[in-house]
């Protein structure tokens, strides 16, 4: 694909940098053209209005500026663009980062940006005329028939907005498919993950903690079970990295009749683990953006979330058939719409965003590439990656492992100086260790959770044990 991209998404240039869209293109900005003093009065005569400061009138006049805003003087389109070159020049990537905590910084084959480049998938829509998006709905069928077969479980919907509001989501469905009110989530589920839960539930969670490995606290959750709980919800690999055994919280559950329910941050994950399906879980949601997709400063990115076929007409979002279309050939459909724009409003299933169509593509076209045999390796590897840098950075580098579970890409050390130390001289030093627990952890003040993926390099591992040992 080398020397493609650029004539397969259209854009002849060849510098590049991020413009906010979830890939990379080539020297591409938004251009702003400003309308003329005739084209404006025009569109006032058309409205009916006189001026532009009448379009504002309903907002208090104190409430208003009342004077120019202290911004230099116009620029030339040439100079404008040298301005933003300027700014652009004082980025300073790190040279290393061992940084994951949820978004994960995964290589991404060129073909992916070349296919959903692609002005067919780049400018389409939601597709509410599904009859004439065809395409779309095609590749949003291969999404979910791939996210269903990676998780695990009998279906799963086109996506939804993003991880935290996905997982949030399968605790509403939970509470609809189980008439139950009670949520149990282990502290060791993402800690924004758990607060955008909160929110959509406006309080009401009865949070668990862990073991020494690292694994969700099971006694706690036995004690925590009653009669009234509608789920438990757990994440493997978690916030941690250590992977848990779902097959045991499933048999916890037992017969109560309460859901349980697994966060996924990390997809790469399942190319080497069980399915969450596989291991009892009855709804599982997360983030995708591992697959096809850049960090891009925290998105877009993609949810999934994955269920058992009967509690289908709980599930929120949309979900893409395939039927027969009058003369015989395979078509299309958006089989269920679960929002209050196509259902009364009571019966809504959803109220956010039912589908990232571009991201979702994304991460079909990367999984289509890689394949079942791709995925194992890629997870091999980035699983060997993290093997080397815990050994660097706990032998030579002097850190404690924290907890013993088994774990994927992800793990929590202890280093021997204070992490505010290994901080500054890490920032010194171009690199990022990992993150810092103690802003969601009190307990562990003096933790860092450290990533590696098939990205990570000898080098970068080296300078790692080298930070946290106090060698500069």
């Amino acid at each position: 694909m080398r020397g493609t991209q650029a004539e397969a998404c259209g854009y002849p240039g060849t510098k590049e940098f991020l413009v906010g869209a979830p890939f990379r293109v080539r020297h591409v900005r938004m251009r702003f053209i400003p309308s003329s003093p005739s084209e404006t009065e025009e569109m006032l005569a058309a409205i009916g209005v006189k001026s532009i400061d009448e379009l504002f009138t309903v907002i208090p006049k104190e409430a208003r500026l009342s004077k120019p805003l202290l911004v230099p003087g116009p620029l030339s389109e040439q100079e404008m663009e040298a301005h933003f070159d300027a700014i652009e020049a004082q980025n300073r990537p790190p040279a290393h980062h061992f940084l994951g905590a949820g978004a994960y910084d995964h290589f991404i084959p060129s073909v992916v940006n070349a296919i959903i480049g692609r002005s067919e998938f780049y400018t389409a829509y939601t597709p509410y005329q599904p009859e004439v998006s065809q395409g779309t709905l095609e590749a949003l069928f291969e999404f979910q028939t791939m996210m269903r077969r990676l998780l695990g479980t009998d279906l799963a919907n086109a996506s939804l907005y993003e991880g935290a509001s996905a997982a949030a989501e399968a605790v509403l469905l939970a509470r609809r498919a189980s008439r139950k009110e009670k949520v149990i989530v282990a502290r060791s589920v993402h800690p924004e993950y758990r607060e955008v839960i909160r929110t959509y539930l406006g309080g009401g969670l009865t949070e668990v903690g862990w073991t020494e490995s690292g694994s969700v606290d099971l006694e706690a959750i036995t004690k925590a079970l009653s009669d009234d709980t509608a789920c438990v919800v757990v994440q493997s690999p978690n916030f941690f990295g250590v992977v848990e055994r779902l097959e045991k919280i499933k048999a916890l559950i037992g017969n109560r009749k309460a859901l349980l329910v697994t966060v996924v941050n990390e997809p790469v994950s399942l190319g080497m683990l069980r399915s969450p399906g596989e291991c009892g879980a009855d709804a599982v949601a997360g983030e995708a953006a591992g697959l096809g997709l850049p960090l891009s400063f925290g998105g877009p990115y993609v949810g999934f979330l994955g269920t058992r076929k009967e509690f289908v007409r709980d599930m929120p979002g949309r979900l893409i058939g395939a039927s027969i279309d009058k003369t015989g050939k395979r078509a299309f459909v958006i089989t269920l719409a679960t929002r209050e724009q196509h259902i009364r409003r009571a019966r809504a299933t959803s109220n956010i965003c039912t589908n990232q169509t571009l991201c979702a593509i994304a991460a079909t076209v990367h999984l289509a590439l890689l394949g079942p045999h791709g995925l194992r390796e890629l997870a091999e590897l980035n699983h060997r990656m993290a093997s080397a840098l815990r050994a660097a950075v706990t032998r030579k580098g002097g850190a404690a492992a924290v907890f013993n579970g088994p774990y994927f890409n992800e793990f929590v050390v202890k280093p021997r100086r204070p992490v505010r130390d290994v901080m500054e001289d890490a920032e010194a030093a171009g690199i990022v260790p990992g993150l810092p627990l103690g802003k969601y952890y009190p307990e562990l003040q003096d933790a860092l959770l450290m990533c590696a993926t098939e990205k990570s390099s000898a080098e970068g591992i080296e300078a790692a044990a080298n930070l946290l040992g106090g060698a500069r």
